[in-house]
């Protein structure tokens, strides 16, 4: 039996509109009243019509695609930030297309930039060259920004974020804090570091660079953390560390603990990103909580702007929170 294909002219005959308010329905919704929207989605359920996006993205010249260029597609902070890219770029008809920057080279990259494979990306690596996206397709930048790319961004304040888990250990009665930070060069690591010192010279406590360790994000940096810190006169060690990351904390946390070391008994951990496994290892981490979700959302939404030759706030700072778990506790009497 041959199959009959809906068309759109369907969908308006049983809708009571034009093909024309139908089309503006599933292209641009915002221009259409509530009413019209519902009698319009109500007949397209009725119907099983479906556009034919190829034909579309056709006639408007374009790809149908976005492109997310990912610093680390294992690293599992990035996955909500995607799911929340996908939550907006679907219902608006756009392909989400992911690149990890790691495994991709220069070139590679260049290829991602050109208005033949994509309509736009979302940068969500800083260490990328500024001259390898600069003039090819519009873009916003996500959670990490390249400095001397002038895009939109969507972010949050790491430094201000840094000194609310410094202000959280000051409280507890620790005076001797130490910092694990991110890879070298990374906007991240100098923001979150730059907060760090901040916040412990406004309160007056100390920072030598030996209370500072180099980490890149990983679980292994975590460990290599532990091992200089457990080198340490027991005396002169930090009685409480904050991470650039969770998953180094939980690093520093195992490799501690193997050692008898008890957390937060004899020290105490804050990390940095709130990813889900961190509320149920033992302890739980304190951290701070990053909108995961959101950043991919207004991300999303602030490339549709610009695709839409919208004009919006270059910055957009979106609010993070202190969870206070069971990793941080008062230092031990007399430290």
């Amino acid at each position: 039996m041959r199959h009959i294909r809906t068309k759109i002219s369907d969908v308006a005959r049983l809708a009571g509109v034009s093909t024309a308010t139908v089309s503006r329905v599933l292209s641009n919704p915002a221009m259409v009243s509530a009413d019209t929207r519902a009698a319009v989605q109500s007949a397209v359920a009725a119907t099983g019509y479906r556009p034919n996006m190829a034909a579309r993205n056709l006639r408007h010249r374009r790809t149908g695609g976005i492109v997310a260029l990912v610093p680390d597609l294992a690293n599992p902070f990035f996955s909500k930030i995607l799911s929340g890219i996908a939550s907006v770029l679907g219902p608006a008809g756009y392909n989400l297309l992911i690149a990890d920057t790691r495994t991709s080279g220069a070139e590679r990259l260049l290829d991602y930039a050109e208005p033949s494979r994509a309509d736009g990306l979302i940068v969500l690596d800083g260490s990328l060259p500024a001259e390898a996206l600069r003039g090819r397709v519009p873009l916003v930048e996500a959670c990490e920004w390249v400095p001397d790319l002038a895009a939109p961004r969507v972010r949050i304040d790491n430094a201000s974020a840094a000194g609310l888990a410094v202000a959280h250990l000051a409280d507890l009665g620790h005076r001797r804090i130490g910092h694990v930070s991110g890879p070298a060069g990374n906007v991240l690591t100098q923001a979150r570091l730059a907060g760090t010192a901040a916040a412990l010279a406004a309160r007056g406590l100390p920072f030598p660079q030996t209370a500072i360790h180099d980490g890149d994000f990983s679980l292994e940096a975590g460990q290599r953390a532990a091992a200089l810190w457990l080198a340490q006169p027991a005396d002169h060690r930090p009685t409480a560390l904050t991470f650039a990351s969770d998953a180094m904390a939980c690093g520093f946390i195992g490799a501690v603990q193997r050692h008898g070391i008890r957390v937060p008994q004899d020290v105490s951990v804050v990390g940095f990103d709130d990813i889900e496994l961190i509320a149920h290892i033992t302890p739980a981490l304190t951290t701070i909580r990053q909108p995961h979700a959101a950043l991919g959302r207004v991300a999303a939404q602030r490339l549709l702007a610009v695709l839409a030759g919208q004009p919006g706030a270059e910055d957009t700072i979106l609010p993070v929170e202190l969870v206070i778990r069971s990793s941080t506790a008062a230092p031990a009497p007399g430290r």
